[in-house]
């Protein structure tokens, strides 16, 4: 296989009825890199949503979100192929847990992290005050613990051949860390990086562009490249998250979460279906193919 396959075609076909998480996920192409940052942007503006305008707080909206990634990724674990509106909503409610979850271990009461003139958010703690760069380092052990883990069970980092529950859980495990590490990413650049809402998200930009690059690269992984793009795409997601909530005295649109939500709902839905569609004009195909 050739090695740019690797990013471009991780739906690959089964001879066997052996139960593949590789069966569950979607072909990694374009557009499935435009759903991933739409589902992320989506994720981190309905946190704000929960959180901040709704002031349910992180401490509460941390632990209802992640409720609900815990009930979404049981209902894609059982699951016999893959769904585009199953596995995404995974994605969704990963990007959503991970935002609140980033503003918990970052954020604090200060006012700095207050929007409207509100003194606190909800019920409980109002956050751990680590900072951006601090709770980034703590996310990046975990994440790094998690492959170190994955590592030491024997299991392929290959992850079309991932066929055991413990695979699947190290995965999923994974996509929720990076989201929660890349929103922290995100919040740093447009907050504390003097780059803004544009400048971060164009830096992230870029470093996409690089990694693009270094798939003609043969010594370099693109299992690792997929990993890292995977992080990068969620600060991404978060800066234009910022950009179209935040006020335009700090650089944003000001579009509010309720607004900016509900028009990225829509196209992550649209491209969900759109996704539901393809994938049953695939299956059909091969049906075909198989009867003749």
């Amino acid at each position: 296989m050739e090695k740019s396959e690797v990013l471009t075609d991780l739906d690959v076909a089964s001879t066997s009825k052996t139960k593949s998480v590789m069966k569950k996920l979607p072909e990694v192409t374009l557009a499935f890199w435009i759903m991933k940052i739409a589902a992320t942007t989506l994720g981190e503006t309905a946190g704000d949503l929960f959180a901040q305008t709704l002031k349910l707080g992180y401490f509460l909206t941390t632990i209802a979100l992640f409720l609900v990634f815990v009930v979404t990724l049981v209902v894609q674990l059982r699951s016999s192929r893959y769904n585009p509106f199953c596995y995404w909503t995974v994605i969704l409610s990963t990007s959503m847990a991970g935002t609140t979850m980033s503003d918990f271990m970052n954020r604090d009461a200060s006012a700095k992290f207050l929007s409207n003139g509100a003194t606190r958010l909800g019920w409980g703690p109002q956050g751990l005050g680590l900072g951006y760069p601090a709770g980034a380092a703590i996310l990046i052990s975990v994440l790094l613990a998690i492959f170190l883990a994955w590592k030491l069970s024997g299991m392929t980092f290959q992850i079309r051949d991932i066929v055991t529950f413990k695979g699947e859980a190290l995965f999923w495990s994974a996509i929720l860390v990076s989201n929660t590490l890349g929103t922290s990413m995100g919040d740093f650049l447009s907050d504390s990086s003097g780059l803004g809402y544009a400048g971060g998200a164009l830096l992230v930009t870029g470093m996409l562009a690089v990694l693009v690059a270094l798939m003609k690269v043969p010594t370099v992984p693109n299992v690792l490249l997929f990993w890292i793009a995977f992080v990068l795409t969620r600060p991404l997601g978060a800066t234009a998250g910022d950009f179209l909530t935040k006020p335009v005295a700090k650089g944003g649109l000001d579009l509010g979460t309720v607004g900016s939500s509900a028009v990225l709902l829509v196209v992550l839905f649209g491209l969900m279906a759109y996704a539901h569609q393809q994938e049953r004009r695939t299956a059909a195909g091969r049906g075909r193919e198989e009867r003749e």
